[in-house]
């Protein structure tokens, strides 16, 4: 009887934790990366017509996500009062003599938005800044790219374009700001890296020019709890990740230089060398391992590396030596249990999408428009490159749910591809405008972000 009570509740509080994770999406890609529990009620087919509950205009440029707590939705956007403010185009390509960087026209605003979730309607706009960038951003990139965090009390908005860190309360108060410093980034192309929240900690990176760092602040009082300087060589877009495995909590940053982990003083745990000029992906944890990525298009390494909780030291897979030429590099999937990498490819990696991990699958889109699926726990391949369509370029990463994964290029169109060892797409939902920004998934609704609006798009009943 006693064991029969312990079960049951168990089943209670699995079932609560996973009802409270589908109610909220606190941060970018939500408590657990993107894989959503199945929930009939969420949509699969949507267009400016059919499935949209509301749809708003949001002012400025932004490619931050949004994020959902109970009935709020919250988005921040940089508004420039310039008229001839260079827009983003979608597609890879070479952007020119500047990599692609241009300035600021004129004067911008940064604001940060409530917005009911019901409704639509805006219960709260605050302006948390004014002033002209002073840095240059990337063509496709914009001055508010960071996703904000919340912890259910106060909303923590990090704009490093102008280096502010803000916590705001729900009610629309700001409750304090620090100046965490403007920095350039290698080849000038602004930031984008989200900050990481646990606790009563919260975790900013910042990889620059002048002296990267990652720093932890008190989410209560906004004092700087403690900052640790990397040697780092000037660039990251990627959100440090705090991961609870089964040995210890960590955090697990990915660079152009080294991943490295730290605990939570700030002291290294290990690190691994071998990532590709230019970081994007973020970390994240599945199956009791962290996968790390990194795919700079026409880099000679693009891997990817998924580890095991209990790492030490340097666990490298892939060594530069001094003609050059990578170490341990045959092309194919390598297996390690020595240094805590699991698996790992030196060329899977992604540009600027991060993976999915979805049931047992690990699902990466190339940014050029492929899908491939490999075991999650063992990286064996289950399906090699599978074209999605020609022309379409990839920047949101996908998320999954009811036995799908959606992907969202940058032309607004969402795939829907069938989940499992055979790739299939199903069908395409079209909206029909520019989207970089990745979804948010709570309360049966997708939440999603176009160039100039925000879509709740929810299953009509």
């Amino acid at each position: 009887m006693k064991r029969l009570i312990l079960s049951s509740l168990g089943l209670l509080l699995t079932w609560t934790c996973s009802t409270v994770e589908a109610q909220q999406w606190p941060r970018f890609r939500g408590m657990t990366a993107g894989n959503v529990a199945d929930d009939p009620s969420l949509p699969d087919k949507w267009s400016e017509t059919e499935n949209i509950a509301w749809k708003i205009e949001i002012p400025g440029l932004s490619w931050s996500s949004p994020i959902v707590w109970n009935d709020h939705i919250f988005v921040t956007t940089a508004v420039s009062a310039a008229d001839d403010e260079v827009q983003p185009i979608p597609g890879l390509y070479d952007p020119g003599e500047h990599n692609g960087s241009v300035s600021a026209s004129g004067e911008h605003v940064w604001m940060v938005y409530d917005i009911d979730f019901d409704s639509g309607e805006v219960r709260w706009a605050k302006e948390l800044y004014r002033g002209v960038p002073t840095i240059t951003r990337h063509l496709k990139n914009s001055y508010a790219s960071e996703t904000p965090v919340t912890d259910g009390d106060r909303l923590y908005v990090y704009y490093g374009s102008i280096g502010l860190l803000v916590a705001v309360s729900f009610e629309g108060e700001e409750l304090w700001r620090k100046d965490v410093g403007i920095f350039n980034t290698m080849q000038a192309m602004a930031t984008a890296s989200s900050p990481a929240l646990h606790e009563n900690r919260l975790y900013v990176l910042n990889d620059n020019t002048t002296q990267s760092f990652l720093t932890a602040f008190d989410t209560v009082t906004g004092e700087e709890v403690w900052r640790v300087e990397r040697d780092e060589p000037g660039h990251t877009w990627a959100t440090p990740f705090v991961w609870e495995n089964s040995l210890r909590t960590e955090i697990v940053t990915s660079a152009t230089g080294r991943v490295r982990s730290y605990d939570l003083q700030g002291s290294l745990l290990w690190e691994l060398s071998g990532m590709s000029l230019l970081t994007t992906p973020s970390p994240f944890a599945s199956h009791g391992l962290v996968y790390i990525s990194s795919g700079y298009p026409g880099g000679a390494l693009r891997p990817v590396y998924a580890i095991q909780p209990g790492a030490v030291g340097d666990i490298s897979v892939y060594r530069e030596t001094a003609s050059g030429l990578q170490e341990g590099f045959p092309g194919t999937r390598t297996y390690s249990s020595d240094n805590h990498v699991v698996w790992s490819y030196p060329l899977l990696g992604t540009y600027n999408t991060t993976a999915l991990v979805y049931g047992d699958i690990y699902y990466t889109l190339l940014d050029r428009g492929f899908l491939t699926a490999h075991d999650a726990q063992t990286g064996v391949e289950i399906y090699g490159r599978q074209r999605i369509e020609i022309g379409n370029g990839f920047t949101a990463s996908p998320w999954g749910y009811n036995g799908k994964v959606f992907l969202l290029s940058e032309d607004g169109d969402t795939f829907v591809v069938r989940a499992g060892p055979d790739f299939e797409i199903l069908h395409t939902n079209s909206l029909d405008e520019m989207s970089l920004a990745t979804p948010a998934v709570a309360r049966g609704s997708l939440i999603l972000r176009t160039q100039s609006h925000l879509y709740r798009i929810a299953t009509e009943r």
